[in-house]
């Protein structure tokens, strides 16, 4: 199935999340076009950005809501989309105020054109605000119809765990989706007890750096070609060891057993894993979003995830 629910709402979300990180800060408006209508082109309807998302070119921070915006409006498609979008990490807009919530609400809401954002998330926690003045700011912005529901995300698991208590409070947002850092080779931060709180109280999954910053796409290996990539420098600090590579190598098998990409296995298994309903993931053209769109069709056997959990374990 090419379209799942999110967890306890009403909105049905394509099993791909387009990250919108890249907007106006690694490609210009007119690429950003091109991949949102092949994006869309595919079926796809869910697109995650955030307040501080885009710090090149004339616009700065902000500036890939505003592509969103403006893309939205020259096709005409708000009625198809599951638009979210963030508060909290913004210069100028940091922490989870009240105020800081209704003021990230109204500056999200002009950029991206629309009338309601469909999830807003926290972006990180505030532990200097309390839960109580956060999720009754997320309340009232549901109830002035300016967003449909709330997310968390960067929440660790006894915060988190606080959150969905003080949700079930008269007067207070209940958060029905995070988004924590999760795939193959990071998975120790969200297995376990955040995990479990996921499933206990049918919250969504939406993972982001689905792909590991890129490692797990396969472009970069060992006396591999140099990646022209901001991350490039980080991703060898972190990846380029035995675990990484074994990784890569069990991904590799498993992609030339379906004739497929590297990402798409990558993406399949996270998919797989409990409580997953989107993994988020970015591209920089049309090319490489079809990379990323055959996960959506493909389906690992019991063998073939265990052996990449294996590998990542």
């Amino acid at each position: 199935m090419s379209i799942a629910r999110l967890g306890h709402t009403d909105l049905d979300v394509f099993r791909l999340c387009l990250g919108g990180n890249v907007f106006g800060w690694t490609i210009d408006q007119e690429r950003s076009f091109a991949v949102l209508d092949a994006y869309r082109e595919a079926g796809g309807n869910f697109i995650d950005t955030a307040d501080v998302y885009g710090r090149r070119g004339p616009d700065g921070a902000g500036s890939s809501e505003q592509i969103i915006g403006r893309w939205i409006a020259a096709r005409g498609n708000r009625d198809e989309l599951v638009i979210a979008t963030k508060v909290g990490m913004a210069e100028g807009l940091r922490g989870l105020s009240a105020e800081t919530i209704a003021r990230g609400a109204e500056s999200s809401l002009e950029r991206l054109g629309i009338d309601t954002i469909d999830l807003y998330y926290a972006h990180q926690d505030d532990p200097d605000t309390p839960l109580e003045e956060t999720l009754g700011a997320f309340a009232t912005l549901i109830a002035e119809g300016k967003i449909a529901y709330a997310g968390a995300s960067n929440y660790d698991a006894d915060r988190f765990e606080q959150a969905l208590e003080v949700g079930r409070q008269a007067g207070m947002a209940s958060y029905v989706a995070l988004q924590p850092q999760y795939n193959l080779m990071e998975r120790s931060g969200y297995e376990g007890p955040l995990m479990d709180l996921c499933a206990r109280h049918g919250v969504a999954c939406v993972p982001y750096f689905s792909l590991a910053r890129g490692f797990l796409t396969g472009k970069y290996r060992p006396g591999g070609a140099e990646v022209d990539s901001p991350r490039a420098g980080g991703v060898r600090d972190l990846y380029f060891n035995d675990r990484g590579f074994a990784v890569l190598e069990a991904l590799d098998e498993v992609a030339a057993a379906h004739g497929a990409s590297v990402a798409a296995v990558s993406l399949a298994w996270l998919a797989a894993q409990p409580t997953v309903v989107s993994p988020i993931a970015s591209a920089t053209s049309p090319e490489q979003l079809a990379e990323l769109l055959q996960f959506v069709s493909l389906q690992l056997s019991e063998d073939e995830l265990r052996l990449l959990s294996d590998a990542s374990a």
